[in-house]
């Protein structure tokens, strides 16, 4: 949004302010609708009949979809014109939005959700490329930071918001919220925002068009999303059918094939849109690895917390949202600190100690029992968030430092991506942990099957059942046997971060100081590649 003066000096438009403000309250959306919908879960599955296996689909159907499109999104953005595809995006999102507030079953939720991630997966790398096309150099710090810490904002404020929301409306209400915020920024986009020429378009003196960017790949694509679908559905079925249940090993042999043909066509691609090799780099491999694990860790605490909170202990809503926020304040001001440590003490100390903090929260965390109150809860999950903001920003920020300034934006897709797919798998995985020691020590007996059933599907079902027939046995064996299947679903979590810990230890590099890094490059060219507290929660 430059124009030229009359003396040739540039002046911009002071539009761009509402564009950006039209930005944020995108990423905003974005922000706190990555944790929103933990919040509503145990509503959704007393007012819906959601088992704890459709409570993950809900959950996962954003994760997987944003997590096997995100990378083509940008693509697609830089080959037909960032403004255009972030408009897109943003309407594929409020028109999920509206499915999810309008529909009255858990499947077209679970589609509603997927189609959220689309718009997601559009509007989250898009929304940063547009900002070098409306600041300078001179305000395009401060734009970013603006657009960063609304996303990071979003993260404590979605179970507060949600909380509030489902103590005053339906629970369709935390789909309906995302309705005008998705439309004030279409509006914004469509009048403030200028169409981007991307460097695909330019053209060399023979007039041929010089490629920036590796085409958008349907098959890499179509293999990515089947081969991770695949994978969680296997994962969230098996505690129902059983891990020897030949559907179940079937799902698991097309999981791994179509992961297979995805590595074996990548790596012969002269221009991968994964660009696998760069696992071959040390430091970016062990890096992303362990801010992979943290968010496997967080997405499958998140799953499970809210549920323990409102059934367990008898919080509402808005209760539930504000008692999450110990780990969401931890882990933002240890995000926010970490940078001192990591000048004095290098980040294979910070990370190695954030993991040690984070796995010593969830072993404390898996000591929990049904006589323990809020406030043993409040003191573990503070030292979580703390552990997950020393971990999960310098792990992200060192892979990046790892990487050769030419290979920057493809490493970056690489690491947000597999980040993605751990946040999917720490779902589904802990998940049907949680669901198979609960229903394995959950006592039905003297219940109908038909009941029985209902009260195995989740705890929330549980409470309904014993409501109903004035069964105080039940309720309490139900309590039991959550707090028993959260505190194994803790205690692995803490025995992995604890191997993670010793690993980067031992295997982490130096990394050698360089004056221009590799995120700084990436950003000067529109890409956000500084991780943010944002970054925690996607």
């Amino acid at each position: 949004m430059v124009t030229l003066t009359q003396d040739g000096a540039e002046r911009r438009d002071p539009r761009r302010w509402w564009a950006l403000g039209a930005l944020v309250a995108s990423m905003l959306v974005l922000g706190f609708d990555m944790t929103i919908l933990n919040v509503a879960l145990p509503t959704m599955a007393r007012d819906l009949g959601a088992s704890t296996g459709r409570q993950q689909w809900m959950a996962d159907a954003y994760v997987v979809v944003f997590a096997s499109l995100m990378l083509p999104a940008g693509l697609l953005g830089d080959r037909f014109g960032r403004r255009r595809m972030l408009i897109t995006g943003l309407g594929i999102f409020l028109a999920g939005s509206l499915v999810g507030a309008l529909v009255d079953d858990v499947t077209p939720v679970i589609v509603a959700r997927a189609l959220m991630g689309v718009g997601g997966a559009l509007v989250m790398p898009l929304a940063m490329a547009v900002l070098p096309s409306l600041f300078g150099p001179e305000e395009r710090t401060k734009a970013v930071g603006a657009v960063s810490a609304a996303s990071a904002l979003g993260l404590p404020l979605g179970p507060i918001v949600g909380g509030w929301l489902l103590d005053h409306f339906w629970w369709g209400s935390v789909f309906l919220v995302n309705v005008p915020m998705a439309a004030i920024g279409i509006a914004a986009c469509v009048f403030l925002l200028p169409e981007t020429l991307p460097h695909s378009r330019l053209r060399s003196s023979g007039g041929t068009p010089i490629p920036a960017s590796p085409k958008v790949d349907a098959v890499s694509t179509g293999l990515t999303a089947a081969g991770l679908s695949t994978l969680i559905y296997a994962i969230i079925e098996a505690p129902h059918r059983g891990w020897g249940d030949p559907l179940i090993l079937g799902f698991l042999a097309a999981a791994i094939v179509l992961v297979a043909l995805l590595v074996v066509r990548e790596r012969r691609s002269a221009r991968p849109m994964l660009d696998l090799s760069l696992l071959a780099q040390r430091g970016f491999l062990l890096n992303t690895l362990a801010a992979t694990l943290v968010m496997f860790v967080l997405s499958g605490l998140m799953f499970v917390l809210p549920q323990y909170l409102q059934a367990v202990l008898g919080h509402d809503a808005l209760a539930t949202g504000v008692r999450m926020l110990p780990m969401m304040g931890g882990l933002l001001l240890a995000s926010r600190g970490a940078g001192p440590l990591l000048t004095k003490f290098g980040p294979r100390a910070v990370i190695s100690a954030g993991l040690v903090a984070l796995a010593f929260a969830a072993i404390l965390g898996s000591r929990t029992s049904v006589d323990d109150g809020y406030g043993f809860t409040a003191l573990w999950l503070s030292i979580a968030g703390i552990g997950f903001g020393f971990a999960v920003v310098p792990a992200m920020s060192a892979a990046l430092g790892a990487l050769p300034r030419d290979r920057a934006g493809s490493g970056s897709g690489l690491l947000m991506t597999v980040r993605q797919v751990g946040g999917a798998i720490g779902i589904a995985l802990l998940g049907s942990l949680l669901a198979s020691a609960y229903s394995d020590r959950l006592d039905t007996s003297g219940l109908p099957h038909a009941v029985a059933d209902t009260a195995s599907d989740s705890v929330v079902g549980a409470h309904v059942v014993a409501a109903r027939l004035g069964d105080r046995a039940l309720a309490a064996s139900a309590d039991a046997s959550y707090i028993h299947g959260m505190d194994l679903v803790l205690l692995v979590s803490g025995i992995a971060a604890l191997i993670t810990a010793l690993l980067a230890a031992a295997l982490l590099p130096h990394p050698k100081p360089a004056p221009d890094a590799a995120p700084t490059s990436a950003r000067a060219e529109g890409t956000d590649m500084a991780p943010s507290p944002a970054d925690a929660g996607q």
